[in-house]
C-alpha cells in the first residue's frame, strides 16, 4: 500500500503507507502526542477489551508486538515523515471487539472477511481528507490481499454537531464516499455499512 492522494484543502500530497515495523516510530510519536489516544488506549480497542485493568503502557505493549507478528493493520497517512492519522482494519478474528455487540449480532448473517473499525486524525487537521486517504488506503491493501465483503460501522452525523471521540469509528460520508452502503442501524447514530471489494 502506496498511494499519494491530495485533498481538496491539503497544501501538499499525502502518503499512504501501512502500520508496520518501519513506520512504528511514525504512528508511536503521533499516539504518544495524543496521550494514548482515547485514554491510551493505543488502538487495541477492537483487539481486546480495553479499560479497566489494563494500562496505556500495556496497550502499547501488546501493540507494539502485534505489528512485530504482523497481526495488526492499519493504513497511515503521511505528509513528509509525519503521521497525520490512520484507519484500522482487519480480519473479525483480528478485531472481534465489536460495538453495539447484541444489535450487531442480531440480525447477523454472515461475518464479513474484513471490518474497518476505527480511525484518528490529529488535532487541528480535520478536513484535510485524513479520513479519506486512509479509508482509500485501507481498501487498497485489502485489494492486494485477495479482496472479500468490508464492513464498517460509521457515525451518521447528518445535521448533527458531533464530538470528535464520537467519530473513531469513522464518519459516515467518507465511507458513503468510498461507494459502502447503509445496510442496517446498530444504534440510534451509528451503522453498518458494507460493499464488496475486488481483488488487485
Amino acid at each position: 500500500m502506496s498511494s499519494n492522494v491530495t485533498g481538496d484543502a491539503s497544501p501538499a500530497p499525502l502518503t499512504v503507507r501501512p502500520l508496520g515495523t518501519d513506520t512504528w516510530p511514525a504512528f508511536a510519536r503521533l499516539v504518544e502526542a495524543n496521550n494514548g489516544v482515547w485514554g491510551g488506549c493505543w488502538c487495541m480497542g477492537f483487539h481486546v477489551r480495553v479499560g479497566k485493568g489494563r494500562t496505556p503502557q500495556q496497550n502499547r505493549a501488546e501493540k507494539r508486538q502485534r505489528v512485530l507478528e504482523g497481526r495488526t493493520h492499519a493504513a497511515l497517512v503521511f505528509e513528509g515523515d509525519n503521521c497525520l492519522g490512520w484507519c484500522q482494519f482487519g480480519s473479525p478474528t483480528e478485531l472481534p471487539e465489536i460495538k453495539s455487540r447484541r444489535a450487531y449480532e442480531k440480525d447477523l448473517a454472515v461475518l464479513p472477511d474484513w471490518r474497518i473499525t476505527c480511525f484518528f486524525t490529529e488535532k487541528g487537521l480535520r478536513k484535510r481528507g485524513v479520513a479519506h486517504a486512509a479509508l482509500g488506503g485501507a481498501l487498497a491493501e485489502i485489494a492486494r490481499q485477495g479482496g472479500g465483503a468490508v464492513e464498517g460501522y460509521p457515525e451518521e452525523t447528518d445535521d448533527r454537531s458531533v464530538s470528535g471521540s464520537f467519530l473513531h469509528t469513522g464518519p459516515m460520508a467518507v465511507f458513503e464516499n468510498h461507494g459502502f452502503t447503509r445496510t442496517r442501524p446498530i444504534s440510534p447514530h451509528r451503522w453498518v455499512v458494507t460493499r464488496t471489494v475486488a481483488p488487485a
